[in-house]
């Protein structure tokens, strides 16, 4: 490709036809200029003369190396080299008559258009290479030109988002100093992003309620993300109850340049929260003094008609021993029913030690095999072999289960079935299903099964799951029911491992 460039330099800059001819006309006038003073000037005086003009030979053969190349030059040279050598034999005493100069002349005239023109033609080539080279600089420069805009607009972009968002975001670096915080954060610690970089994240609040440690963490790859409700107290002592969350920040090669922490501003919500939860606390202390005078008030009728009963029995004996019966049975079902209120009004708080579950489960199907065995249930056990320790009270841990294994019995009477208990570990937490295949429960009854006095068996308080919820409950776990009519029941218990919360 360099070589047809230089075969036809001027392509690009004119007609190639037009260009051509014009450069050879300008070639054979010089050329013939030069050949006419030779053949009209006499050859004895003056010499010197002959001398010059074989010089001017140099003008159209350098025009030509010029124009065409080592080509041009190199024929322009011949040509002159042929013509001036005519002239020498004829007129001027030969190639070497008088002087050698003629001969060195005629090579010279050949070597010099060569050598001119392939000069010509190398700066010609870089000249093109040039051309190709600042050509595709320039599409570079445009291409970089164009990315560099589209960076600052991104840039721009996602400067206007967090912005406009209404969540904190705080940037640190690798030695938890703060590097970036947005107009939500900066309104969050009532600080400006001036007073808060570059100090570390630590300084920001009178009280971080543990964020610090969970940057921390993120940045020594502890752990890869952090999520929490904190209660955040500010240097201005605000008070902002917040959920934060530190996830790792990392560059394309992996390598951790810090942490990213968002704080999102929950005190409004949580607030209102807190009035729901008194709204419901009120509903349901409602419910339970109803239930409570429900519960209360059918016993004290009994007894009442049994006392009545004693006044009228005047001295019979079978009279006096059947009413006394009902009054002791009614007097046991009203301190079943006080036993039940206490445990349920005053819970004890539980003492939390790192307990195994599989012996806890273990000790549970112990109590309550042949309670089952008399009513035809049977209990399947399907444990892995390790299962990861909580912190629970284990007494209070075997109270619930025994309580749902009861009320599977009792769900199943008198047909009998079957009773599975299953644990496994899952994303931090230790999970126990208790699974009755008996007669269900219907959607209506199963959205009631832990409020207070609900029972749908005869003679039941109403209490037991009750308090299994806030046995649960104590010990940041949570709890779930399950029900198909005619296909059974499934209590789904999940207790937080010991490593999550000691984490």
């Amino acid at each position: 490709m360099a070589e047809a460039r230089v075969a036809q330099p001027h392509a690009t800059e004119r007609p190639l036809a037009a260009g051509q001819t014009r450069d050879l006309i300008i070639i054979a006038v010089l050329f013939g200029a030069v050949t006419l003073l030779h053949v009209l000037t006499p050859v004895a005086d003056p010499y010197r003369l002959h001398l010059l003009f074989r010089r001017l030979y140099y003008i159209p053969i350098l025009y030509a190396a010029w124009v065409f190349g080592w080509r041009g030059g190199m024929l322009t040279g011949l040509a002159a080299g042929i013509t001036y050598g005519l002239h020498s034999i004829l007129t001027l005493h030969g190639l070497t008559g008088a002087s050698i100069d003629n001969l060195y002349e005629i090579i010279l005239f050949v070597v010099l258009g060569t050598l001119f023109g392939r000069v010509r033609d190398i700066e010609e080539r870089r000249t093109a290479d040039l051309r190709q080279v600042s050509a595709k600089l320039e599409d570079a420069y445009g291409k970089l030109e164009e990315r560099a805009i589209q960076l600052i607009n991104i840039q721009e972009y996602m400067q206007s988002i967090l912005r406009s968002i209404t969540t904190g975001v705080i940037t640190v670096g690798p030695d938890a100093s703060v590097a970036t915080v947005n107009p939500a954060a900066e309104r969050i610690l009532g600080m400006s992003e001036a007073d808060t970089v570059p100090r570390p994240i630590t300084n920001l609040f009178a009280d971080d309620g543990g964020l610090a440690g969970d940057v921390r963490k993120v940045l020594t790859g502890r752990v890869p993300k952090t999520v929490r409700d904190v209660r955040l107290l500010t240097r201005s002592g605000l008070t902002v109850h917040a959920q934060a969350a530190a996830s790792r920040m990392r560059d394309v090669s992996g390598r951790i340049l810090g942490a990213v922490v968002t704080l999102e501003d929950v005190s409004e919500i949580k607030s209102l929260t807190d009035q729901l939860i008194r709204a419901d606390r009120l509903a349901a202390m409602g419910e339970l003094t109803a239930g409570v005078a429900h519960e209360v008030r059918n016993p004290l009728g009994i007894i009442r008609a049994s006392v009545q009963l004693l006044e009228e029995a005047q001295c019979k004996p079978e009279r006096i021993a059947e009413a006394s019966t009902v009054i002791k049975q009614e007097i046991d079902r009203l301190d079943k029913v006080i036993k039940a209120l206490l445990d349920f009004g005053r819970p004890s708080k539980p003492t939390l030690v790192r307990t195994d579950l599989l012996d806890v489960l273990s000790d549970v199907v112990l109590f309550t095999r042949r309670f089952a065995s008399r009513a035809d249930v049977e209990i399947v056990e399907r444990y892995p072999h390790a299962l990861p320790s909580v912190m629970a009270d284990p007494d209070q841990l075997k109270q619930v289960f025994v309580n749902l294994i009861s009320n599977a019995v009792q769900a199943m009477e008198p047909s009998g079935g079957t009773i599975t208990l299953a644990a496994q570990a899952d994303g931090g937490f230790v999970t126990v299903r208790v699974e009755d295949d008996g007669p269900g429960m219907a959607p209506e009854d199963l959205s009631k099964v832990f409020d207070p006095f609900y029972s749908r068996r005869e003679g039941g308080t109403g209490l037991g799951l009750t308090i299994v919820h806030r046995i649960v409950d104590e010990h940041d776990g949570h709890i779930e029911v399950e029900s198909v009519p005619g296909e059974g029941t499934v209590f789904t218990v999940s207790l937080p491992a010991a490593e999550s919360q000691e984490g």
